[in-house]
């Protein structure tokens, strides 16, 4: 039970970071819940273990707060899961879509010394399969600096280095149009309707939703 236990509140660590870094609206109770699809009292127990430990705080708003030790064990998990990520597909040739399940398992293996290894197996990769940072042993992350393709000029050459939107659905979707992490686009044009876009890619012509465009990072 132990294990279990320990694998949960990685878990939860892990989902309050990632809902601290996205979202501007505080991190309550109710959309904790949500994000772990859990049931709220029995994450409400758990919050309250992990405030015992001192990993969170809960404010008198009810607002959930990881504390500097909280947030430096999430973001050793991270570590671990986007590490995992980028041997899967690089070294096993796994899909981008079908690596995070398997990484969400391998990330709980605790051994500093296997993830060190691995980081260096792999040449020390700054960025996952998707263009999400990873963490070094010492929970810092490089900052870099993004743009939705929505908000980038007309006729320029752009270097797509992340995503919006990870799920499945969205990489599928972009393997069937030909796009991933580390391609070369150029905005040919904005529709004003709809807000769709048209790509130049490799001489080819791809129209994307507003929508799909919104979820593709390209460098500033």
């Amino acid at each position: 039970m132990q294990h279990f236990a320990h694998h949960s509140e990685e878990n939860y660590l892990k989902t309050l970071y990632k809902l601290e870094a996205k979202q501007t609206r505080k991190v309550n109770n109710i959309a904790l819940s949500k994000a772990l699809e859990l049931n709220p009292a029995t994450v409400l127990e758990m919050v309250r273990k992990m405030s015992d430990r001192k990993l969170v705080t809960v404010l008198p708003d009810k607002t959930i707060q990881l504390t500097e030790k909280g947030k430096k064990k999430a973001l050793q998990i991270v570590r671990r899961h986007r590490i995992w990520e980028v041997f899967l597909v690089d070294k096993l040739k796994y899909k981008w879509n079908e690596v995070h399940d398997l990484a969400e398992q391998l990330e709980h293996i605790e051994s500093d010394d296997l993830v060190k290894r691995l980081e260096a197996f792999l040449g020390y990769p700054s960025v996952d399969p998707h263009g999400d940072p990873i963490p070094d042993e010492n929970g810092k992350m490089k900052k870099i600096k993004t743009q939705p393709l929505t908000e980038a000029p007309l006729k320029k050459k752009l270097n797509i280095i992340g995503l919006g939107n990870s799920s499945d659905e969205f990489l599928r979707y972009l393997d069937k149009v030909g796009l991933s992490i580390g391609v070369t686009v150029e905005v040919s044009e904005i529709e004003e309707f709809d807000g769709s876009v048209t790509l130049i890619h490799k001489k080819n012509t791809i129209i994307l939703s507003q929508e799909a465009a919104e979820n593709l990072l390209v460098a500033v």
